[in-house]
Protein backbone atom coordinates (compact mmCIF):
# COMPACT_ATOMS: atom_id res chain seq x y z
CA UNK A 1 0.00 0.00 0.00
CA UNK A 2 1.52 3.39 -1.45
CA UNK A 3 1.41 6.02 1.90
CA UNK A 4 1.23 8.64 -0.52
CA UNK A 5 -1.76 6.84 -2.58
CA UNK A 6 -3.96 7.36 0.62
CA UNK A 7 -3.68 11.33 0.85
CA UNK A 8 -3.97 12.02 -2.83
CA UNK A 9 -6.53 14.93 -3.80
CA UNK A 10 -9.38 15.65 -5.74
CA UNK A 11 -9.03 19.36 -7.60
CA UNK A 12 -12.49 21.51 -7.24
CA UNK A 13 -12.52 21.31 -10.60
CA UNK A 14 -13.25 17.44 -10.71
CA UNK A 15 -15.02 17.14 -7.67
CA UNK A 16 -17.66 20.06 -9.33
CA UNK A 17 -17.45 18.14 -12.89
CA UNK A 18 -18.32 14.51 -11.70
CA UNK A 19 -21.46 16.12 -9.33
CA UNK A 20 -22.65 16.64 -12.77
CA UNK A 21 -21.96 14.07 -14.67
CA UNK A 22 -21.85 11.03 -12.56
CA UNK A 23 -25.56 10.06 -13.37
CA UNK A 24 -26.65 10.59 -9.73
CA UNK A 25 -27.87 14.20 -9.46
CA UNK A 26 -29.74 16.06 -7.00
CA UNK A 27 -32.60 18.65 -7.68
CA UNK A 28 -31.62 22.37 -7.03
CA UNK A 29 -34.87 23.89 -5.96
CA UNK A 30 -33.30 26.12 -2.62
CA UNK A 31 -33.21 29.89 -2.26
CA UNK A 32 -31.14 32.07 0.25
CA UNK A 33 -34.32 32.48 2.27
CA UNK A 34 -34.83 28.79 2.47
CA UNK A 35 -30.80 28.10 3.24
CA UNK A 36 -30.69 30.47 6.05
CA UNK A 37 -33.98 28.81 7.43
CA UNK A 38 -32.33 25.78 7.21
CA UNK A 39 -29.76 26.97 9.48
CA UNK A 40 -31.87 28.56 11.94
CA UNK A 41 -33.74 24.82 11.95
CA UNK A 42 -30.96 23.47 12.61
CA UNK A 43 -29.13 25.46 15.05
CA UNK A 44 -32.27 26.29 17.72
CA UNK A 45 -33.54 23.36 19.22
CA UNK A 46 -31.91 20.61 21.77
CA UNK A 47 -29.65 23.01 23.23
CA UNK A 48 -31.01 25.90 24.09
CA UNK A 49 -33.94 24.19 25.08
CA UNK A 50 -32.12 21.49 27.11
CA UNK A 51 -28.30 21.98 27.04
CA UNK A 52 -28.56 25.66 29.00
CA UNK A 53 -29.51 23.85 32.35
CA UNK A 54 -26.67 21.45 32.64
CA UNK A 55 -24.67 24.55 31.40
CA UNK A 56 -25.52 26.54 33.99
CA UNK A 57 -25.77 23.99 36.54
CA UNK A 58 -22.71 22.32 35.37
CA UNK A 59 -24.69 18.55 36.98
CA UNK A 60 -21.76 16.45 35.27
CA UNK A 61 -18.81 18.45 35.38
CA UNK A 62 -19.08 20.36 39.00
CA UNK A 63 -18.01 23.56 37.36
CA UNK A 64 -21.76 25.73 37.33
CA UNK A 65 -21.81 28.57 35.13
CA UNK A 66 -24.55 30.44 36.12
CA UNK A 67 -25.32 33.31 34.79
CA UNK A 68 -22.09 33.80 33.36
CA UNK A 69 -23.51 31.10 30.95
CA UNK A 70 -24.20 34.12 28.70
CA UNK A 71 -20.30 34.88 27.93
CA UNK A 72 -20.35 31.17 27.48
CA UNK A 73 -22.48 31.29 24.44
CA UNK A 74 -20.69 34.52 23.42
CA UNK A 75 -17.19 32.82 23.52
CA UNK A 76 -19.10 29.41 21.29
CA UNK A 77 -20.29 32.13 18.97
CA UNK A 78 -16.70 33.46 18.74
CA UNK A 79 -15.31 30.31 17.77
CA UNK A 80 -18.64 28.99 15.68
CA UNK A 81 -18.00 32.19 13.62
CA UNK A 82 -14.73 32.04 12.76
CA UNK A 83 -14.90 28.79 11.34
CA UNK A 84 -18.51 29.43 9.32
CA UNK A 85 -16.52 32.01 7.55
CA UNK A 86 -14.42 29.37 6.58
CA UNK A 87 -17.30 27.39 5.67
CA UNK A 88 -19.37 29.89 3.35
CA UNK A 89 -15.83 30.29 1.53
CA UNK A 90 -15.40 26.41 0.83
CA UNK A 91 -19.45 25.99 0.67
CA UNK A 92 -19.31 28.64 -2.06
CA UNK A 93 -16.48 27.44 -4.23
CA UNK A 94 -17.11 23.97 -3.84
CA UNK A 95 -20.74 23.16 -4.27
CA UNK A 96 -20.96 19.75 -3.83
CA UNK A 97 -23.15 17.80 -1.51
CA UNK A 98 -20.54 16.52 1.32
CA UNK A 99 -19.74 19.05 2.86
CA UNK A 100 -16.53 19.04 5.34
CA UNK A 101 -15.73 15.56 3.42
CA UNK A 102 -15.82 16.74 0.37
CA UNK A 103 -13.63 20.28 1.60
CA UNK A 104 -11.01 18.15 3.08
CA UNK A 105 -10.55 15.61 0.11
CA UNK A 106 -10.03 18.44 -1.93
CA UNK A 107 -7.37 19.70 0.48
CA UNK A 108 -6.01 16.94 2.79
CA UNK A 109 -6.63 14.00 0.38
CA UNK A 110 -8.80 10.90 0.75
CA UNK A 111 -7.83 9.10 4.27
CA UNK A 112 -8.18 12.39 5.99
CA UNK A 113 -11.61 12.70 3.68
CA UNK A 114 -13.14 9.24 4.59
CA UNK A 115 -12.15 10.02 8.93
CA UNK A 116 -13.85 13.18 8.65
CA UNK A 117 -16.79 11.82 6.92
CA UNK A 118 -17.19 9.20 9.28
CA UNK A 119 -16.74 11.91 11.88
CA UNK A 120 -19.73 14.22 10.85
CA UNK A 121 -21.87 10.49 11.38
CA UNK A 122 -21.43 11.64 15.19
CA UNK A 123 -22.54 15.11 14.67
CA UNK A 124 -26.03 14.45 11.96
CA UNK A 125 -27.01 11.00 13.35
CA UNK A 126 -25.61 10.63 16.88
CA UNK A 127 -26.46 14.35 17.19
CA UNK A 128 -29.91 13.02 15.91
CA UNK A 129 -30.33 10.72 18.77
CA UNK A 130 -29.47 13.21 21.77
CA UNK A 131 -32.55 15.49 19.24
CA UNK A 132 -34.72 12.85 19.35
CA UNK A 133 -34.86 11.80 22.90
CA UNK A 134 -34.95 15.88 24.29
CA UNK A 135 -38.15 15.96 21.56
CA UNK A 136 -39.91 12.81 23.27
CA UNK A 137 -39.62 14.79 26.97
CA UNK A 138 -40.85 18.02 25.80
CA UNK A 139 -43.53 15.96 24.03
CA UNK A 140 -44.65 14.72 27.12
CA UNK A 141 -44.82 17.76 28.88
CA UNK A 142 -46.71 19.21 26.05
CA UNK A 143 -49.60 16.39 25.87
CA UNK A 144 -49.81 16.62 29.56
CA UNK A 145 -50.26 19.91 29.71
CA UNK A 146 -52.37 20.84 26.80
CA UNK A 147 -54.78 17.45 27.04
CA UNK A 148 -53.97 16.06 30.28
CA UNK A 149 -52.48 13.15 29.17
CA UNK A 150 -49.31 11.64 30.32
CA UNK A 151 -47.35 8.74 28.34
CA UNK A 152 -45.68 5.78 30.93
CA UNK A 153 -42.66 6.41 31.79
CA UNK A 154 -41.30 2.94 30.21
CA UNK A 155 -42.68 4.31 26.86
CA UNK A 156 -40.27 7.53 27.08
CA UNK A 157 -37.15 6.63 28.81
CA UNK A 158 -34.34 3.99 28.38
CA UNK A 159 -33.46 0.97 30.00
CA UNK A 160 -30.32 2.34 31.60
CA UNK A 161 -31.87 5.15 33.23
CA UNK A 162 -35.23 3.35 33.98
CA UNK A 163 -33.08 1.19 36.27
CA UNK A 164 -31.27 3.90 37.79
CA UNK A 165 -34.37 6.23 38.88
CA UNK A 166 -35.72 2.73 39.96
CA UNK A 167 -32.62 2.17 42.47
CA UNK A 168 -33.13 5.80 43.88
CA UNK A 169 -36.97 5.32 43.67
CA UNK A 170 -38.67 1.79 43.48
CA UNK A 171 -41.85 3.15 44.20
CA UNK A 172 -42.45 5.31 41.09
CA UNK A 173 -40.15 3.35 38.96
CA UNK A 174 -41.14 -0.18 39.40
CA UNK A 175 -39.78 -2.59 36.69
CA UNK A 176 -42.26 -5.47 37.62
CA UNK A 177 -44.92 -3.36 36.84
CA UNK A 178 -43.46 -2.88 33.27
CA UNK A 179 -45.06 -5.03 30.29
CA UNK A 180 -42.59 -7.89 29.70
CA UNK A 181 -42.31 -9.53 26.06
CA UNK A 182 -40.65 -12.99 26.44
CA UNK A 183 -38.93 -12.33 29.73
CA UNK A 184 -38.07 -8.72 28.53
CA UNK A 185 -38.84 -5.35 30.17
CA UNK A 186 -40.73 -3.46 27.45
CA UNK A 187 -38.89 -0.23 28.18
CA UNK A 188 -37.90 2.16 25.09
CA UNK A 189 -38.42 5.77 24.13
CA UNK A 190 -41.35 5.78 21.75
CA UNK A 191 -42.46 9.33 21.18
CA UNK A 192 -38.73 9.09 19.73
CA UNK A 193 -38.94 6.55 17.30
CA UNK A 194 -41.90 7.80 16.15
CA UNK A 195 -40.80 11.72 15.41
CA UNK A 196 -37.82 10.17 13.83
CA UNK A 197 -39.34 7.54 11.60
CA UNK A 198 -41.80 10.16 10.11
CA UNK A 199 -39.05 12.85 9.51
CA UNK A 200 -37.40 10.55 7.88
CA UNK A 201 -40.99 9.58 5.30
CA UNK A 202 -41.22 13.52 4.81
CA UNK A 203 -37.06 13.93 3.61
CA UNK A 204 -37.69 10.93 1.44
CA UNK A 205 -40.66 12.88 -0.61
CA UNK A 206 -38.47 15.56 -1.41
CA UNK A 207 -36.47 18.23 -0.28
CA UNK A 208 -38.66 21.45 -1.22
CA UNK A 209 -41.57 19.72 0.55
CA UNK A 210 -38.85 19.41 3.28
CA UNK A 211 -37.72 23.01 3.01
CA UNK A 212 -41.08 24.57 3.52
CA UNK A 213 -42.08 22.42 6.20
CA UNK A 214 -38.77 23.80 8.38
CA UNK A 215 -39.77 27.47 7.25
CA UNK A 216 -43.62 26.86 9.04
CA UNK A 217 -41.38 25.26 12.19
CA UNK A 218 -39.00 28.36 12.20
CA UNK A 219 -41.06 30.69 11.95
CA UNK A 220 -43.15 28.88 14.87
CA UNK A 221 -40.05 28.91 17.35
CA UNK A 222 -38.83 32.07 16.84
CA UNK A 223 -42.27 33.49 18.13
CA UNK A 224 -42.36 31.46 20.93
CA UNK A 225 -38.86 32.29 22.31
CA UNK A 226 -39.87 35.39 21.97
CA UNK A 227 -43.26 34.78 24.10
CA UNK A 228 -40.32 33.78 26.55
CA UNK A 229 -37.89 36.45 26.20
CA UNK A 230 -40.72 38.83 27.33
CA UNK A 231 -41.75 37.21 30.07
CA UNK A 232 -38.13 36.53 31.66
CA UNK A 233 -37.62 40.33 31.24
CA UNK A 234 -40.67 40.76 32.85
CA UNK A 235 -39.85 38.61 36.13
CA UNK A 236 -36.23 39.33 35.72
CA UNK A 237 -34.65 40.11 39.27
CA UNK A 238 -30.56 41.42 39.64
CA UNK A 239 -30.18 39.70 42.62
CA UNK A 240 -30.31 36.36 40.53
CA UNK A 241 -27.29 37.31 39.33
CA UNK A 242 -25.63 37.06 42.57
CA UNK A 243 -23.00 35.33 42.61
CA UNK A 244 -22.50 35.74 38.40
CA UNK A 245 -20.01 33.34 38.06
CA UNK A 246 -20.20 31.18 40.44
CA UNK A 247 -17.69 28.57 38.94
CA UNK A 248 -15.06 30.97 38.17
CA UNK A 249 -13.45 30.66 34.69
CA UNK A 250 -13.25 26.91 34.66
CA UNK A 251 -17.45 26.89 34.87
CA UNK A 252 -17.40 29.45 31.91
CA UNK A 253 -15.04 27.54 29.67
CA UNK A 254 -16.67 24.06 30.48
CA UNK A 255 -19.75 26.22 29.70
CA UNK A 256 -18.60 27.34 26.26
CA UNK A 257 -17.59 23.44 25.92
CA UNK A 258 -21.21 22.16 27.16
CA UNK A 259 -23.70 24.84 24.85
CA UNK A 260 -21.55 24.10 21.64
CA UNK A 261 -24.36 21.78 21.10
CA UNK A 262 -26.86 24.49 20.83
CA UNK A 263 -24.69 26.22 17.78
CA UNK A 264 -24.14 22.66 16.10
CA UNK A 265 -25.97 23.13 12.87
CA UNK A 266 -24.68 26.09 11.12
CA UNK A 267 -22.55 23.42 9.31
CA UNK A 268 -25.46 21.41 8.09
CA UNK A 269 -26.04 24.26 5.45
CA UNK A 270 -23.27 22.82 3.20
CA UNK A 271 -24.87 20.12 2.84
CA UNK A 272 -27.63 21.12 0.62
CA UNK A 273 -25.10 23.20 -1.48
CA UNK A 274 -25.65 20.99 -4.42
CA UNK A 275 -29.66 21.65 -4.31
CA UNK A 276 -29.30 25.22 -4.15
CA UNK A 277 -30.14 27.26 -7.19
CA UNK A 278 -27.39 30.06 -6.71
CA UNK A 279 -25.03 28.22 -4.51
CA UNK A 280 -22.15 30.80 -4.41
CA UNK A 281 -24.44 33.64 -3.03
CA UNK A 282 -26.83 31.67 -1.25
CA UNK A 283 -24.36 29.34 0.64
CA UNK A 284 -22.57 32.73 2.67
CA UNK A 285 -25.81 34.22 3.19
CA UNK A 286 -27.81 30.74 4.71
CA UNK A 287 -24.46 29.80 6.84
CA UNK A 288 -23.43 33.39 7.86
CA UNK A 289 -26.82 34.95 8.39
CA UNK A 290 -28.50 31.99 10.59
CA UNK A 291 -25.30 31.96 12.99
CA UNK A 292 -25.75 35.62 13.38
CA UNK A 293 -29.84 35.60 14.37
CA UNK A 294 -29.37 32.64 16.49
CA UNK A 295 -26.43 34.05 18.92
CA UNK A 296 -28.81 37.14 19.43
CA UNK A 297 -31.64 34.86 20.48
CA UNK A 298 -29.32 32.70 22.47
CA UNK A 299 -28.25 35.43 24.34
CA UNK A 300 -31.45 36.83 24.87
CA UNK A 301 -33.17 33.40 26.29
CA UNK A 302 -30.19 32.87 28.53
CA UNK A 303 -30.65 36.72 30.23
CA UNK A 304 -34.19 36.24 30.50
CA UNK A 305 -33.52 32.40 31.86
CA UNK A 306 -30.77 33.19 34.65
CA UNK A 307 -31.98 36.40 35.58
CA UNK A 308 -36.00 34.97 36.54
CA UNK A 309 -34.89 32.59 39.00
CA UNK A 310 -31.65 31.30 40.82
CA UNK A 311 -29.54 29.35 38.53
CA UNK A 312 -29.77 26.37 40.56
CA UNK A 313 -33.32 26.37 40.74
CA UNK A 314 -32.67 24.01 37.14
CA UNK A 315 -31.37 21.27 38.87
CA UNK A 316 -34.20 19.71 39.68
CA UNK A 317 -35.30 19.33 36.13
CA UNK A 318 -32.19 20.27 34.14
CA UNK A 319 -33.60 18.85 30.75
CA UNK A 320 -36.20 21.43 30.57
CA UNK A 321 -34.60 24.74 32.33
CA UNK A 322 -37.12 27.01 30.42
CA UNK A 323 -40.36 25.39 31.99
CA UNK A 324 -38.53 24.94 35.19
CA UNK A 325 -38.09 28.98 34.97
CA UNK A 326 -41.93 29.69 33.86
CA UNK A 327 -43.02 27.37 37.12
CA UNK A 328 -40.81 29.25 39.63
CA UNK A 329 -42.40 32.46 38.26
CA UNK A 330 -46.11 30.38 38.67
CA UNK A 331 -46.78 31.99 34.97
CA UNK A 332 -50.65 31.06 33.33
CA UNK A 333 -50.20 26.86 32.47
CA UNK A 334 -51.30 28.27 28.95
CA UNK A 335 -47.55 29.45 28.70
CA UNK A 336 -45.92 26.65 29.91
CA UNK A 337 -47.89 24.56 26.96
CA UNK A 338 -46.86 27.12 24.86
CA UNK A 339 -43.22 27.59 25.74
CA UNK A 340 -43.56 23.23 25.58
CA UNK A 341 -44.80 23.23 21.62
CA UNK A 342 -42.17 25.65 20.88
CA UNK A 343 -39.73 23.06 21.90
CA UNK A 344 -41.48 20.16 19.83
CA UNK A 345 -41.44 22.16 16.94
CA UNK A 346 -37.97 23.09 17.63
CA UNK A 347 -36.91 19.87 17.97
CA UNK A 348 -38.72 18.79 15.30
CA UNK A 349 -36.97 21.64 12.75
CA UNK A 350 -33.53 20.18 13.90
CA UNK A 351 -34.25 16.17 13.18
CA UNK A 352 -35.37 17.40 10.15
CA UNK A 353 -32.35 19.36 8.95
CA UNK A 354 -29.75 16.89 10.20
CA UNK A 355 -32.20 13.91 9.29
CA UNK A 356 -31.19 16.28 5.89
CA UNK A 357 -27.57 16.60 5.96
CA UNK A 358 -26.18 12.96 7.00
CA UNK A 359 -27.87 11.02 4.15
CA UNK A 360 -25.97 13.64 1.69
CA UNK A 361 -22.79 12.65 3.34
CA UNK A 362 -23.17 9.19 2.86
CA UNK A 363 -24.20 10.11 -0.70
CA UNK A 364 -21.16 11.69 -1.71
CA UNK A 365 -18.89 9.29 -0.11
CA UNK A 366 -20.76 6.74 -2.14
CA UNK A 367 -20.27 8.72 -5.39
CA UNK A 368 -16.48 8.72 -4.53
CA UNK A 369 -15.95 4.66 -4.19
CA UNK A 370 -15.38 5.02 0.06
CA UNK A 371 -18.91 3.33 0.49
CA UNK A 372 -20.92 0.55 -1.93
CA UNK A 373 -22.91 2.02 -4.67
CA UNK A 374 -26.26 1.05 -2.86
CA UNK A 375 -26.30 4.02 -0.87
CA UNK A 376 -25.59 6.93 -4.34
CA UNK A 377 -29.06 5.51 -5.51
CA UNK A 378 -31.26 8.68 -5.99
CA UNK A 379 -35.10 8.36 -5.72
CA UNK A 380 -36.21 8.34 -9.74
CA UNK A 381 -39.70 10.24 -8.54
CA UNK A 382 -38.37 12.09 -5.87
CA UNK A 383 -34.68 12.98 -7.19
CA UNK A 384 -33.83 12.50 -2.79
CA UNK A 385 -31.08 10.34 -2.09
CA UNK A 386 -33.69 8.01 -0.50
CA UNK A 387 -31.55 5.05 0.29
CA UNK A 388 -29.13 6.46 3.16
CA UNK A 389 -32.39 8.59 4.06
CA UNK A 390 -34.46 5.53 4.82
CA UNK A 391 -31.34 3.93 6.38
CA UNK A 392 -30.11 6.84 8.73
CA UNK A 393 -33.84 7.38 9.57
CA UNK A 394 -33.58 3.40 10.96
CA UNK A 395 -30.44 3.96 13.30
CA UNK A 396 -31.15 7.14 14.73
CA UNK A 397 -34.21 5.66 15.27
CA UNK A 398 -33.10 2.65 17.05
CA UNK A 399 -30.28 4.42 18.92
CA UNK A 400 -32.96 7.42 20.45
CA UNK A 401 -35.14 4.66 21.69
CA UNK A 402 -31.88 2.69 23.99
CA UNK A 403 -29.61 5.67 24.98
CA UNK A 404 -29.41 8.65 26.70
CA UNK A 405 -29.01 12.31 26.16
CA UNK A 406 -25.61 13.30 27.94
CA UNK A 407 -23.24 10.45 26.38
CA UNK A 408 -24.74 11.58 22.81
CA UNK A 409 -24.61 15.48 23.31
CA UNK A 410 -21.12 15.09 24.04
CA UNK A 411 -19.82 12.84 21.28
CA UNK A 412 -21.53 14.72 19.04
CA UNK A 413 -19.77 18.15 20.18
CA UNK A 414 -16.42 16.38 20.02
CA UNK A 415 -16.66 15.05 16.73
CA UNK A 416 -18.43 18.45 15.53
CA UNK A 417 -15.21 20.46 16.82
CA UNK A 418 -12.78 18.14 14.94
CA UNK A 419 -15.15 18.79 11.91
CA UNK A 420 -14.41 22.23 11.59
CA UNK A 421 -10.78 22.41 12.87
CA UNK A 422 -10.79 20.66 9.57
CA UNK A 423 -12.49 22.60 7.60
CA UNK A 424 -10.19 25.63 8.86
CA UNK A 425 -7.51 24.29 7.98
CA UNK A 426 -8.57 23.28 4.89
CA UNK A 427 -8.82 26.56 3.46
CA UNK A 428 -5.95 27.83 4.44
CA UNK A 429 -4.20 24.44 2.42
CA UNK A 430 -6.52 25.66 -0.64
CA UNK A 431 -5.49 29.60 0.03
CA UNK A 432 -1.53 28.54 -0.77
CA UNK A 433 -2.22 25.09 -2.94
CA UNK A 434 -5.08 27.12 -5.52
CA UNK A 435 -4.50 30.97 -4.62
CA UNK A 436 -5.72 31.89 -8.46
CA UNK A 437 -9.38 29.52 -7.86
CA UNK A 438 -12.08 32.57 -7.95
CA UNK A 439 -13.63 32.98 -4.47
CA UNK A 440 -17.42 34.11 -4.52
CA UNK A 441 -17.22 35.13 -0.73
CA UNK A 442 -13.43 35.03 1.22
CA UNK A 443 -12.78 35.24 4.72
CA UNK A 444 -11.29 38.67 5.71
CA UNK A 445 -7.66 38.85 7.29
CA UNK A 446 -6.06 36.22 5.05
CA UNK A 447 -4.98 32.94 7.16
CA UNK A 448 -5.69 34.85 10.57
CA UNK A 449 -9.33 33.95 10.89
CA UNK A 450 -8.78 30.24 10.24
CA UNK A 451 -6.33 30.45 12.34
CA UNK A 452 -8.55 31.78 15.17
CA UNK A 453 -11.00 29.36 14.26
CA UNK A 454 -8.54 26.37 15.12
CA UNK A 455 -7.61 27.63 18.05
CA UNK A 456 -10.99 28.46 19.71
CA UNK A 457 -12.34 24.74 18.79
CA UNK A 458 -9.38 23.29 20.16
CA UNK A 459 -9.88 25.64 23.59
CA UNK A 460 -13.35 23.90 23.33
CA UNK A 461 -12.65 20.19 22.79
CA UNK A 462 -10.25 20.77 25.82
CA UNK A 463 -13.46 21.23 28.04
CA UNK A 464 -14.97 18.27 27.36
CA UNK A 465 -14.28 15.03 29.77
CA UNK A 466 -11.86 11.81 29.26
CA UNK A 467 -14.43 9.58 28.60
CA UNK A 468 -15.80 11.39 25.91
CA UNK A 469 -12.51 11.82 24.64
CA UNK A 470 -11.80 7.82 24.90
CA UNK A 471 -15.02 7.32 22.75
CA UNK A 472 -14.02 9.69 20.39
CA UNK A 473 -11.16 7.64 19.62
CA UNK A 474 -12.28 4.30 19.45
CA UNK A 475 -15.14 5.65 16.81
CA UNK A 476 -12.40 6.86 14.24
CA UNK A 477 -10.50 3.75 14.69
CA UNK A 478 -13.57 2.05 13.71
CA UNK A 479 -13.87 3.73 10.90
CA UNK A 480 -10.26 3.59 9.84
CA UNK A 481 -10.90 -0.33 9.97
CA UNK A 482 -14.01 0.27 7.49
CA UNK A 483 -11.30 2.41 5.00
CA UNK A 484 -8.80 0.28 4.47
CA UNK A 485 -11.33 -3.37 5.02
CA UNK A 486 -13.41 -1.17 1.97
CA UNK A 487 -12.89 2.24 0.73
CA UNK A 488 -9.15 1.96 0.02
CA UNK A 489 -9.66 -1.18 -2.06
CA UNK A 490 -12.83 0.59 -4.23
CA UNK A 491 -11.72 4.19 -4.34
CA UNK A 492 -12.27 5.95 -7.84
CA UNK A 493 -10.06 8.26 -7.33
CA UNK A 494 -7.47 5.44 -6.77
CA UNK A 495 -8.66 3.10 -9.49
Amino acid sequence: MSSLSIFRTKSVDSLIHESKTRGHQLKAVLGAFDVTMIGIGAIIGAGIFAMVGEAAVGASSGHPAGPALIISFLITAVACGFTALCYAELAAMVPISGSAYTYTYATMGELVAWIIGWDLIIEYAIGNVAVAISWAGYFNDFVKTAFGLDIPIWLRIDYRSFIQKAAANPQLFDLSAVPHVLGVPLIFNLPAVAIVLAITALLVIGIKESSRFNDVMVGLKLVVLAVFICVGFYYFRWENWTPFAPGGWQGIRVGAATVFFAYIGFDAVSTVAEETKDPKRDMPIGIIGSLVICTVVYILVTVALTGMMPFMEMKNKIAEPLIVGLEYNHVSPWLIGLVSLGSVIAHTAVLLVFQMGQPRIFFSMSRDGLLPPYFAKVHPRFRTPHVTTIWTGVVVAVLSAFCNIDEMANLCNIGTLFAFVLVCVGVIILRYKDPGRPRPFTVPGGIVMPLLGIAFCLFLMTGLDKVTWLRFVVWLAAGLGIYFAYGYKRSLLRS
